[in-house]
């Protein structure tokens, strides 16, 4: 069974969809993880952010790996260094270049293959996994969201004003659902969760109880 997780930027998805999948015993895909990974390879090669073939081109050959909750490029654990401040200001290039995400949708894809799987993202349960059997649309208000971003980067010991990362955060989401390839939608059939003021025991225990009633639905194709 697949299980789709999206949602805007800083809704809590990773933390969440990982803990959901150790819960029931599913591969974890963190595909976020995967565009952050593009944009950081770009960064170490430095390309031309202004001509995106570079870009393109370059994903074709970089070796990325999801394993054990970490993720690798061309064999480096880059797992801590790709939630950085910089990549995050450059991953857009990558989520928003055809060729980049036609690439990754098909490393996903393969990646899932036949497996039980819990896939977190902004596109999944609309355009990667159309037919998952049990979509969600995890979400919170933007001011949420961006305590949520901040509480990240204090853990990294990097301090920032809430109004900076309120900024970051609302310009994140018009470029989201804008973004003329996989755009952030709630895909049609998903559940949505609303998540402020829940604990991610909570919102676990919630995404859990919905996971659990397509397990009991056969033969049905989203929730």
């Amino acid at each position: 069974m697949i299980i789709t997780v999206d949602g805007p930027a800083g809704a809590g998805k990773s933390t969440v969809a990982r803990a959901l999948a150790r819960r029931l015993g599913f591969l974890y895909l963190d595909t976020g993880a995967m565009y952050r990974a593009v944009a950081l390879g770009g960064m170490r090669r430095k390309v031309d952010w202004n001509r995106p073939e570079q870009l393109a081109q370059l994903a074709g050959r970089l070796r990325i790996e999801l394993a054990d909750n970490r993720v690798f490029l061309d064999g480096e654990d880059v797992t801590e260094a790709l939630r950085s401040a910089e990549v995050t200001a450059v991953t857009r290039y990558a989520a928003d270049n055809p060729t980049v995400r036609q690439h990754l949708v098909e490393l996903q894809r393969a990646a899932a293959g036949h497996r039980d799987v819990v896939t977190e993202g902004r596109d999944q349960g609309s355009v990667v996994f159309p037919e998952a059997e049990c979509k969600i649309f995890l979400t919170a208000s933007a001011e949420e969201r961006a305590r949520r971003r901040l509480h990240d980067f204090e853990a990294q010991g990097k301090a920032r004003p809430l109004e900076e990362v309120l900024a970051d955060i609302n310009r994140r989401d018009r470029e989201d659902a804008s973004r003329a390839v996989g755009p952030l939608v709630r895909a049609a059939g998903a559940v949505e969760l609303q998540t402020d003021g829940m604990s991610v025991e909570e919102v676990v225990d919630r995404l859990e109880a919905v996971a659990r009633r397509c397990q009991k639905t056969p033969g049905r194709k989203s929730v």
